[in-house]
């Protein structure tokens, strides 16, 4: 009973179990019936049967008396015989019930005992027929078709009260099945149809992520445990669910915040990267922009030396004091907001220790307070990339400071270089003079003697005081302009003045082709040209070409002037010795001859210094002869 009250399922078993029953009840009943009265239709047919051949046999004895035939009288015999073989015949006592105190058998036996004892011997008896009239024996006829009819009667009532029984039956059954199936009914509807109402609407409500209507479903069965335990997962959701909003919400702040600081940091990159060796007035506002958004701090950078790898202090967002490194005494920048300090002298943050390195170089540490159980996924993965920033940022201001350190040395090197090859060559050879002077005169040569290398002297030092001036010229263009277009640009400005003829200028070179040695050589060599044009070639035009083609570089010098004596090589003046020099230390080739419209035309083409390196890297040693060569 515990079982049918709490389970849904159950009662709707036992309401269709019961239903089933009913009808097979009610189905085996009527079969029951049917067969109970099976034989009382051929029982009354049979009563009837003895009723009319109760008639044939008074029939027969009327005609016996009016004509006393032999047929008549077998006719008489053949009804009787068949009269006795009815009435004590299976049929009637097969439905007929055996007990003797039903009224059926009792009826049946009065006439069975009625017709053994009295009339059929009467009708046999010849004495008895002749003693006895007719209209006795019609009586007696008559009086057993009555007791006959009453038979008939019995078994009509029956048969009846059978039918009744059987419609009252049906009728009792159906008005159970009735009764079952409105109670199952009731209970489907109120147990079953209005609580899955109840869970269809709380799933519509939960779709739309409504997670406050309740079932308030009753009992203890199925449907009832699924509203509560419905009602317990909309719970669950509703906390789970608001969990993960303020989580969303969280997060949404976190990637705002982060956006912000990798917004803070690609602002800071330009000044970070770009503002020299002075980290405190390009880093230190970015450090500081990112503690107010990720709530951390105080920040400090050390930097490790590369002499004795000993830890230098380069930056702190917050400081008591000012620090000794600190190189703006107008700066309070350190001295801001205190208070961070006083959270790391109570214990109150922790430190994360990032490493300030390039590969497996170590520049420095970044040492960063935060408050306790503060510093989530995303903060640590900015800070790391705040310790890549600033390592590249330190990386790139140490290699731009070698690198300025490299290109001073080589600029002095090429001024030391030119210095030597130019004027103190001159020097050299003015000195040898003077020391001939005064042998000379120690010697008291004649004067014509003494005017001779007095003229050399002069020629010695306006040649000098020339050279002296074209590399002062050659070292200003350098200073003032990017590369060596800009400087053959100023060039070809400054001879087609002192010229006064047009000098063209067809410059097609890669960028940071040349490096600055070559660069020089070949600035000198074009002015050295220009100059002997300007000198000797009495020329109204001039051209200079300067072409990168086939790993090759072409530069050459043409003017529509006087031209050479002839197409063999010109005398040995001061300036083709220092454009055979220049080129010889460029390992090019030199070419001097005349143009077939008029004028010489210089030509010199040599591999710069990076092709030769691409073409010959295969092969170590002619590369560093060549590497030898090109920086001598």
């Amino acid at each position: 009973m515990k079982l049918l009250q709490r389970s849904l399922v159950a009662r709707i078993i036992a309401s269709l179990l019961a239903i089933s029953g009913m009808a097979l009840i009610s189905i085996t009943l009527t079969m029951a019936m049917s067969n109970s009265s099976r034989g009382d239709a051929a029982a009354i047919n049979v009563a009837g049967s003895l009723r009319m051949n109760a008639y044939q046999i008074m029939g027969a004895l009327q005609r016996l008396e009016y004509a006393p035939e032999e047929t008549s009288a077998e006719q008489l015999e053949g009804l009787i015989s068949r009269f006795d073989q009815r009435l004590y015949g299976t049929t009637l006592q097969q439905t007929i019930p055996i007990d003797d105190r039903h009224e059926r058998r009792r009826q049946l036996e009065k006439l069975q005992i009625y017709w053994q004892h009295t009339l059929r011997p009467a009708l046999e008896a010849p004495s008895t027929a002749t003693a006895l009239d007719l209209d006795t024996l019609e009586m007696m006829i008559v009086a057993m078709v009555s007791d006959i009819e009453i038979l008939v009667t019995y078994l009509e009532q029956s048969t009846e009260a059978k039918v009744r029984l059987l419609g009252m039956m049906q009728v009792l059954f159906l008005v159970l099945i009735a009764i079952v199936v409105s109670i199952a009914l009731y209970d489907v509807r109120y147990n079953l149809v209005v609580p899955l109402r109840q869970l269809m609407v709380l799933a519509r409500e939960a779709a739309q992520r409504n997670f406050k209507p309740r079932s308030q479903l009753r009992g203890s069965d199925e449907l009832a445990l699924l509203g509560h335990t419905f009602d317990k997962m909309s719970a669950e959701l509703a906390t789970s669910y608001a969990a993960l909003e303020d989580k969303v919400s969280r997060k949404k702040q976190e990637l705002e915040r982060s956006n912000q600081a990798l917004r803070v940091m690609h602002d800071a990159s330009r000044s970070l990267y770009g503002g020299g060796n002075d980290l405190c007035s390009s880093a230190a506002p970015m450090l500081r922009e990112l503690e107010k958004l990720l709530d951390i701090g105080p920040i400090r950078l050390s930097l490790n030396d590369p002499f004795d790898q000993r830890e230098m202090p380069v930056l702190e967002t917050h400081s008591r004091t000012r620090p000794e490194y600190c190189r703006d005494q107008e700066c309070h920048a350190c001295l801001i907001d205190p208070r961070p300090l006083e959270m790391v002298s109570n214990n109150q943050s922790q430190c994360l220790l990032l490493p300030i390195s390039v590969g497996d170089t170590l520049l420095g540490t970044l040492e960063v307070w935060y408050p306790q159980e503060r510093l989530n996924d995303s903060t640590h993965r900015l800070l790391t990339m705040l310790a890549d920033q600033l390592a590249t940022a330190v990386y790139l201001q140490r290699r731009i400071e070698e690198q300025q350190h490299v290109t001073l040395i080589n600029e002095r090197t090429i001024i030391a270089r030119e210095l030597h090859d130019s004027l103190a060559q001159s020097l050299s050879y003015l000195k040898m003079q003077v020391a001939r002077l005064e042998r000379m005169q120690q010697k008291e040569a004649t004067r014509e003697m003494q005017s001779a290398v007095f003229d050399e002297l002069r020629t010695g030092l306006n040649s000098a005081y020339r050279q002296l001036r074209e590399l002062l010229t050659t070292f200003r263009l350098k200073l003032e302009g990017p590369g060596l277009q800009f400087a053959l640009r100023q060039t070809v400005d400054e001879f087609s003045q002192r010229m006064e003829v047009t000098v063209e200028l067809d410059y097609d070179v890669p960028p940071h082709l040349l490096n600055p040695n070559e660069e020089i050589h070949v600035l000198q060599i074009i002015r050295e040209a220009l100059a002997n044009t300007h000198k000797h070639a009495q020329a109204h035009w001039a051209g200079v070409t300067v072409r990168f083609a086939d790993a090759r570089l072409l530069v050459r010098v043409d003017d529509d002037g006087i031209g050479l004596e002839d197409d063999s090589s010109p005398p040995m003046h001061y300036g083709l010795v220092i454009i055979r020099d220049r080129t010889t230390t460029l390992n090019g080739e030199l070419s001097i001859t005349n143009r077939p419209t008029g004028g010489t035309s210089i030509e010199i083409v040599f591999t710069p210094l990076t092709a030769r390196l691409i073409q010959q890297q295969p092969v170590t040693a002619d590369s560093d002869s060549h590497l030898g060569t090109g920086t001598s």
